[in-house]
């Protein structure tokens, strides 16, 4: 039989997520909050899931992709959430951006019901989940991965295991302060040259010469200098979410930090200068 997966929390990732999933004939359950995003994807074959726990029923591999660690605790070890819908044997794989001593948490949750639990956090942002190209980062035992495989390969480029429980989600901390320091120093080089009367394409070529400036930088500088209404409340309300999961990872990413007893300043002053990064009104 075919391994059947879910869905759980439809935004830019999750629905990337289950139109890959779909489009590879993975039977998938979708479950959000906004019944019109459920009924966008019943639509092109999904089943459309009245809550976390009938998803779940549902499915062999059940994927969280929801916004932060409160979150992950409601839809999975909430009323109705996805742990009291679970098949023992199934598998949990938790896609959010969250603290690794939450993953441990589900895990101890799950096992007593014969659920297993993988941290499988990603990468690549809503472009590589609408392309296909996301990076799964796996923190868990790799018997549960190889049991995974149908469901996170249609979505992804990269498939990594990180090492056990936890690793994935404290790896892709690690990488999200890389990416958040890139795109601080993106906007800080650009907004230099660009005060300094510089030619932009030269500082293209020079920043693509000297290999400084990433895939990453490079797209973040796209949207920078795009031709839009700034100031628009549409632009900001988008910023305004972008703003607070950026603040959110890397709050956690200094909470990791600090239990390991190693300081990151760069990562504490990026921290609080997300907001003028991604052009919040009240900032520069």
């Amino acid at each position: 039989m075919a391994t059947r997966a879910a869905v759980i929390g439809l935004g830019i990732i999750g629905k990337g997520m289950a139109r890959a999933l779909l489009g590879a004939s993975v039977p998938t359950a979708v479950y959000d909050l906004r019944r019109e995003v459920v009924d966008e994807m019943a639509a092109q074959g999904a089943v459309a899931a009245r809550s976390c726990r009938e998803a779940a029923a549902a499915a062999d591999v059940i994927g969280i992709v929801v916004r932060d660690d409160a979150e992950v605790r409601e839809v999975v070890l909430g009323r109705d959430g996805a742990l009291s819908g679970a098949a023992p044997g199934s598998v949990i794989a938790l896609h959010s951006t969250i603290f690794p001593d939450t993953v441990h948490e589900i895990a101890r949750a799950a096992e007593p019901r014969g659920v297993g639990v993988l941290d499988a956090p990603v990468t690549g942002g809503q472009a590589g989940a609408e392309s296909g190209t996301l990076c799964y980062i796996v923190g868990g035992d790799a018997n549960l991965l190889e049991r995974c495989r149908p469901v996170f390969e249609p979505p992804s480029a990269t498939i990594v295991h990180a090492g056990p429980l936890g690793a994935g989600a404290a790896l892709k901390l690690c990488n999200n302060v890389l990416g958040y320091l890139g795109f601080l120093a993106a906007f800080e080089a650009d907004h230099l040259a660009e005060r300094a009367g510089l030619s932009r394409d030269a500082f293209d070529a020079v920043t693509g010469a000297s290999g400084y400036l990433s895939d990453q930088m490079r797209r973040y500088l796209a949207g920078r200098r795009a031709d839009i209404d700034r100031a628009a409340e549409p632009f900001q309300a988008r910023m305004r979410a972008v703003v607070d999961l950026a603040e959110k990872d890397l709050r956690l990413a200094l909470e990791m930090a600090r239990r390991h007893d190693v300081e990151l300043p760069g990562a504490t002053a990026c921290r609080q200068l997300m907001r003028r990064v991604f052009g919040i009104a009240d900032t520069e």
